[in-house]
């Protein structure tokens, strides 16, 4: 199994280093330097001293891949490609185009992402999985139509009017929480609730039908059929048998969404003003802060890579075959 892991972990590797040579190619080749400042900047009548100056405090001013004009190793490494590209792979972010360590941003803001996203996918899971399970229980009744239906419902309301009307409803009229807003310690739960319910309501009908497929996929395979040859109720069949065999699909939706967690929702954070990373992107996007934006594409990359070896490594645990691989 040891090898098996090994040799997945290696795969990764020149996925990473492609995803970081596309990335640098797109913000320093198609957007040059010169383009980042005269966005940054802003003014109608740049003078080429105030590109130069601009670039120069942010270290822009270096070539690309070669500098001709250092000796040594620096011919490599004074250059924007070793600064700004091969320094992720240490996690060396740097600092922000307005001058902010982005370390220490991703740092504080990871853990308001993290809280509303572990809360909502555990009780998402939870309530999906049971869900799927009642109405492939009483498959072919009107309760599995009308559960059917009910979830194609929810899947045709955009994710804005479940925000929009959970903050209306819930944080408005009934006034249980606060719209929006965000606290620490103990006091952050009443500002998480709103955006775990809304995030539940608003899954539940992807999730509950997607496990519902799952699982009448195995109750169609012969292991099934043998069980209740042998006289195993349809309630034990289901939990002992179906829900066991289901796990891989299960595990590889749950497992490849875990970086996802980390990097927060764009959404959510920002209709419910959380400080985690998905408005933290946001809002490195709307004031052009290319460093910002740079360093969280390598990141979720490097985490989604985690998230699919997560997923490899969680296969050998529920199907034995996949050590002998």
């Amino acid at each position: 199994m040891m090898a098996y892991i090994i040799r997945r972990a290696l795969y990764a590797i020149p996925i990473l280093i492609g995803v970081n040579v596309l990335t640098f190619v797109l913000f320093f080749v198609v957007n040059s330097p010169d383009d980042m400042a005269r966005m940054q900047l802003g003014e109608k009548r740049l003078t080429e001293e105030a590109i130069q100056g601009w670039k120069q405090e942010r270290g822009y001013d270096k070539p690309l891949l070669w500098n001709s004009s250092e000796e040594g190793l620096e011919k490599v490494t004074d250059t924007i490609f070793f600064k700004k590209s091969i320094r992720l792979f240490l996690f060396d972010f740097g600092r922000s185009d307005s001058g902010r360590d982005i370390s220490f941003d991703i740092s504080q803001r990871m853990w308001p992402s993290l809280a509303i996203a572990i809360p909502g996918l555990i009780v998402g899971l939870l309530v999906n999985i049971t869900f799927a399970l009642l109405i492939a229980f009483f498959r072919g009744t009107y309760l599995d139509i009308t559960g059917v239906v009910f979830c194609v419902i929810l899947m045709s309301i955009s994710g804005l009017f479940y925000i929009i009307g959970g903050q209306f409803l819930v944080g408005k009229l009934m006034n249980l929480v606060p719209i929006s807003g965000y606290d620490t310690g103990l006091e952050s739960i009443k500002f998480l609730v709103l955006p775990v319910l809304v995030g539940l309501v608003g899954g539940i009908g992807s999730g509950t039908r997607w496990y519902r497929t799952i699982f009448l996929e195995e109750i169609g395979k012969d292991y099934v059929r043998t069980a209740r040859s042998k006289g195993l109720s349809e309630r034990l069949v289901m939990f002992r048998h179906v829900l066991k065999n289901a796990m891989i699909p299960i595990l590889t939706g749950v497992v490849v969404v875990l970086p996802m967690l980390f990097m927060g929702s764009l959404i959510t954070e920002s209709f419910f003003g959380i400080p985690g990373l998905g408005s933290y992107t946001l809002d490195a996007i709307t004031s052009q802060d290319f460093a910002i934006v740079r360093s969280m594409v390598f990141l979720g990359s490097v985490l989604y890579i985690i998230g699919l070896l997560l997923t490899d490594i969680s296969y050998t645990l529920v199907d034995p075959r996949v050590r002998l691989q």
